[in-house]
């Protein structure tokens, strides 16, 4: 084995990877395959990727997560809770979070 394989897994490689599958997972949120609560549950156990972030990330998260699930009560586009528009600013959070991880 390489020592390469034997380096023990740091709390931004955890992070990065909890990135990666929240990215994979909104991806299929988009796709019709994963369901808004299971998206949201999951989004929120990520927390070596929150505690990476800067604090603010954590609250812009919060709120997003928080509109997606109440969108998920209304059957249409409401002004206040358009889907599209918060799964557009649920990737632009993904983006600045990458952004900001080391790696």
């Amino acid at each position: 084995m390489s020592d390469e394989s034997m380096a023990p897994t740091t709390r931004s490689d955890v992070a990065l990877t909890q990135w990666q599958q929240v990215f994979e997972h909104l991806d299929r949120l988009r796709q019709g395959v994963a369901t808004d609560s299971a998206f949201c549950a999951m989004a929120r156990t990520q927390q070596d990727l929150i505690g990476a972030l800067p604090a603010r990330y954590a609250t812009v998260l919060s709120d997003l997560l928080d509109r997606l699930e109440s969108s998920a009560l209304f059957t249409e586009e409401s002004c206040s809770f358009s889907r599209k528009d918060l799964l557009e600013s649920l990737q632009m959070w993904l983006d600045k979070a990458r952004q900001q991880l080391p790696g």
